[in-house]
């Protein structure tokens, strides 16, 4: 392990992490390659444009169903947040800063 102060880098985790990074590229390369090559229908355009969405819920659906006050109280801050801005990204954000701060206060 490389120390230097309080920034200590095991070699495995940077190689585990640099792997990860080459999946990722290499897989989002590949959806862009296989797309231009496909004619894509308005169906999957439509399947496609929702997908982000989706991915969100099925990771943060459950955390909510287990959640208590904190969790539902942030949900509610994004709802509301995604209603006035139509923001995904500031509505993730405002809910991540609001379950901080009501897990903070209870």
């Amino acid at each position: 392990m490389i120390s230097d102060g309080a920034l200590a880098l095991d070699p495995l985790v940077v190689g585990v992490i640099l792997a990860m990074t080459l999946v990722t590229v290499l897989t989002k390369v590949g959806g862009f390659w296989l797309l231009r090559r496909i004619e894509v229908s308005e169906r999957l355009e439509a399947g496609l444009s929702v997908l982000p969405g989706a991915i969100v819920i099925a990771i943060l659906g459950p955390e909510l169903a287990a959640g208590g006050p904190a969790e539902w109280g942030a949900a509610g801050i994004v709802v509301l947040v995604m209603w006035r801005t139509e923001n995904i990204l500031l509505a993730l954000c405002g809910g991540i800063g609001a379950v901080v701060l009501f897990r903070a206060l209870g």
